[in-house]
């Protein structure tokens, strides 16, 4: 029997492990919004249906188990948060937290239902990967806005959806997946970004840019990009 709390810490996990090389405690609880021993007390009891490899101090780590159930969650989600969009014209900003009520209870049928109405998409609203039905998925590289120096071109892959006021934002500034900018310059001190997106230019703060997943389009000549972990 898998709980929605087991997969709440599953999936969780799994999108900590794209950003991070170690996933900690503190980063988990802050993630569920639970205290530092609730976090350590369900990860034990993870670990010991082999859901997760968890050492106290040293982080944990899904196991293929742990990551298929993971990534089916994920799939619920994203394919929820694709036909709100799409089917009932919900917007953006607010799919995330209706998928989140819902992804624990589809059945596989509805999800099954949902894949071929909406024709297999291979991405939702926010530019985030579906996993496919045999749980395979190919995310996309974890190059952040901040990463990128002035002079670069690229184009948005994907957007965080856990903000909503985050998102409303970047609609307001057309600043979707597969949106054409060019980082005209970085502020050292303060991280502010300036773009240009078609003919406009605009300055986003490196809190928002850094929620941003870009694909380098053409390089800064300045020197390489590098992709920061």
């Amino acid at each position: 029997m898998i709980t929605e709390t087991d997969q709440n810490y599953l999936k969780e996990t799994y999108a900590l492990q794209l950003e991070h090389d170690h996933v900690t405690t503190s980063m988990l609880a802050d993630r569920v919004g639970a205290s530092a021993a609730t976090v350590t007390g369900m990860l034990k009891k993870l670990a010991e249906r082999q859901w997760v490899a968890y050492e106290p101090y040293k982080g944990v780590t899904l196991t293929e188990t742990g990551r298929s159930i993971a990534l089916e969650v994920v799939r619920h989600h994203r394919l929820l948060e694709t036909y709100l969009s799409k089917a009932l014209g919900i917007p953006w900003d607010k799919v995330h937290d209706e998928a989140e009520r819902l992804e624990h209870v589809i059945s596989e049928y509805l999800e099954s239902r949902i894949d071929e109405l909406l024709d297999h998409p291979a991405i939702d609203p926010h530019g985030s990967p579906i996993p496919a039905h045999d749980g395979s998925i190919r995310e996309s590289a974890r190059l952040h806005l901040t990463d990128v120096r002035a002079g670069t071109d690229c184009e948005i892959v994907e957007v965080s959806d856990r903000d909503p006021g985050l998102l409303a934002r970047l609609d307001r500034l057309k600043l979707h997946p597969g949106t054409r900018l060019q980082v005209l310059g970085v502020e050292p001190i303060d991280g502010l970004i300036t773009l240009r997106v078609a003919t406009e230019s605009l300055v986003l703060g490196s809190k928002t840019a850094s929620q941003v997943i870009v694909r380098i389009i053409k390089e800064s000549h300045h020197g390489r990009v590098q992709q920061h972990h």
